[in-house]
């Protein structure tokens, strides 16, 4: 008797034991190789709770996160980046293009010309739903490239807005209330243009030349409205792929076809933006001055936020979780004297 219930004692021993160790051990499978973890709760199989899905979220975000670093966008080589602590901003001030002169007797105060440019930012998110059961289920791994796809979505987004607004310069009004690649700016008593029709043509060095060449002395020659010379010095081609070969070709080549040297060899950065939607149309920016050609307007920068009450209306209702990025911003144009597009359609 005495003997059977030590045998009885020893096994109760080791069944507390063993439900001692159970969290240890449950604790490691909140770590996986994928990134994604889950929780093991008691004898009766997979549960969700607080600590699992603190665990699955914190990896999604570290997840959206490299892959938010790991974009290296192209906005910043033609745009300038502008705060926002509001709704939105007022652009008044592009109307004054500000410049230095001579002092004699008072000085001359130019006042805000009577076209109004705002700019107001816009909301922007990118969500996704997180099912209870694939947490369950230990099915996980769907929502890792999720995560990345937010977090290069989200990096992406400056590039999506300054890009469109290109794409749209033929036809969108800037701070004059003229398109902002146009044939007629109100400088003083005259009209400016800043467009242009001629191909970057893929023919001939020497045809691209003579395009490429035109637009530097157009924007050579933009004014003030005092009529002094604004010292633009184009910078930047900015091309979509299909006129890559040219332009590089254009701003690298030593000779022309006919044994020349080329004089624009070293003259501007190119810049291919997959996002420009014209093969044609091409564009020489100058970003050399402390305000660019182009604004990226920022209220709030592209945050992760993630929904995991498990509480929450959608949990209770309809079992998911969510997670995703959200963003507020919007984009404008500043001078178009740092601008000269082309259609490229002759």
């Amino acid at each position: 008797m005495k003997r059977a219930f030590n045998t009885l004692c020893i096994w109760a021993l080791l069944l507390v034991a063993a439900v001692l160790a159970f969290p240890v051990e449950a604790a490691a499978e909140l770590t996986r190789p994928d990134g994604l973890g889950l929780a093991l709760a008691g004898f009766g199989g997979l549960l969700v709770n607080k600590a699992a899905i603190e665990n699955v979220f914190i990896n999604l975000k570290t997840t959206f996160h490299k892959a938010f670093q790991d974009v290296k966008p192209l906005w910043s080589k033609v745009a300038m980046l502008v705060p926002s602590t509001g709704s939105q901003n007022d652009y008044t001030w592009l109307s004054n293009f500000p410049r230095m002169r001579k002092w004699v007797g008072d000085k001359v105060v130019k006042a805000l010309a009577a076209f109004k440019y705002t700019i107001v930012n816009d909301d922007f998110e990118a969500t996704v739903e997180v099912r209870r059961n694939d947490i369950e289920d230990d099915n996980l791994g769907i929502y890792a490239p999720q995560a990345q796809m937010a977090g290069w979505s989200a990096a992406q987004l400056p590039d999506e807005i300054v890009f469109d607004l290109v794409n749209a310069g033929f036809t969108s009004l800037c701070y004059d209330g003229q398109y902002f690649f146009d044939t007629d700016h109100p400088v003083g008593d005259a009209s400016v243009s800043n467009k242009g029709t001629a191909a970057l043509s893929a023919a001939t060095l020497a045809l691209a030349q003579a395009s490429y060449g035109a637009a530097r002395t157009a924007m050579g020659k933009f004014k003030d409205d005092e009529g002094r010379p604004l010292g633009v010095t184009p910078s930047v081609l900015l091309v979509p792929p299909a006129l890559e070969d040219t332009a590089r070709a254009l701003v690298t080549v030593d000779r022309l076809e006919d044994g020349k040297p080329n004089p624009y060899k070293g003259t501007a950065e190119v810049v291919v933006a997959p996002r420009l939607t014209s093969d044609t149309a091409w564009f020489l920016l100058d970003t050399t001055k402390p305000v660019k050609p182009l604004v990226y307007q920022e209220r709030k920068k592209p945050v992760f936020v993630q929904q995991t009450d498990s509480n929450a209306d959608d949990v209770f209702n309809r079992a998911v979780y969510k997670f995703g990025a959200e963003a507020r911003a919007s984009g404008g144009y500043a001078f178009w004297q740092l601008a000269y597009g082309s259609t490229g359609q002759g």
